[in-house]
């Protein structure tokens, strides 16, 4: 196995580039079991007839374990939007099309959305009053089993030379209701400081899905709250901040 070629460093990983080959390596110390689970998710998800690289295999390198998949070559979907401007409405399109595609999809051994997010509210650092009213309100949305990508944003996207779109990293991949996957990608754009794009996204998901954007406008603090969990102390500090918003413009 050549690991010469660093394609990205992400947080707790090193993706690699062997050929046709992409690596990801974990850290000596990351979860076996969340490595597991990943190469599970993205191989239920190839059943799926989503465009997706495919795993090759699961493997030690030096000691630390590593998903194989297919090398896309290509730019991501976040490079493009750099790169010309211009044509950033264009690409946003692009987005949201596909992610409708993801929605589409069923995928019934995916875990249960609203499970994982009760999780995560449950350690989440908030007084108890607050976590408890996010429960409510998690309880009391609707229950639905759509594939939910998790992470959906434009550097998971890649698009490789012939044009075909593919969909990477499925690591947070569940089963459950669309509007929660949009709301997570929404807060992702406000996380990366592009507000406009925030806007216009959820815009053209709630126009191309016949989605009322006050519906998806109430899931933001509970995926806020869900997602703090992870991240630096600045996100969180920013996804907390979303909690109290109860109403939106």
């Amino acid at each position: 196995m050549n690991l010469d070629r660093v394609i990205a460093v992400r947080n707790n990983k090193i993706i690699y580039r062997d050929g046709d080959r992409c690596v990801k390596v974990f850290d000596a110390n990351y979860s076996k079991a969340d490595v597991l689970s990943e190469a599970l998710n993205q191989a239920r998800i190839e059943e799926t007839g989503l465009n997706i690289p495919k795993i090759l295999e699961v493997t030690m390198v030096d000691g630390k374990w590593a998903i194989v998949s297919e090398y896309i070559k290509g730019k991501t979907l976040a490079q493009l939007m750099e790169e010309d401007g211009e044509k950033k409405d264009e690409y946003l399109k692009v987005l949201v099309n596909l992610q409708l595609s993801v929605h589409e999809k069923k995928c019934p051994l995916l875990n249960k959305l609203k499970d994982k997010m009760s999780r995560k509210i449950a350690s989440a650092e908030l007084d108890a009053t607050t976590r408890y009213d996010l429960h409510t309100r998690l309880e009391g949305m609707p229950k639905h089993d759509k594939v939910c990508h998790g992470d959906f944003n434009p550097s998971n996207i890649i698009v490789a030379e012939d044009g075909v779109p593919y969909i990477l990293d499925w690591s947070h991949a569940t089963q459950g209701n669309a509007s929660a996957d949009a709301a997570r990608t929404y807060l992702l754009f406000w996380l990366s400081g592009d507000i406009d794009s925030a806007k216009k996204y959820l815009d053209l998901f709630c126009q191309k899905s016949n989605t009322a954007k006050q519906y998806v406008q109430k899931w933001m603090p509970i995926v806020a709250a869900s997602q703090s969990v992870k991240g630096n102390e600045k996100e969180r500090e920013f996804l907390l901040s979303w909690v109290d918003v109860v109403d939106y413009e």
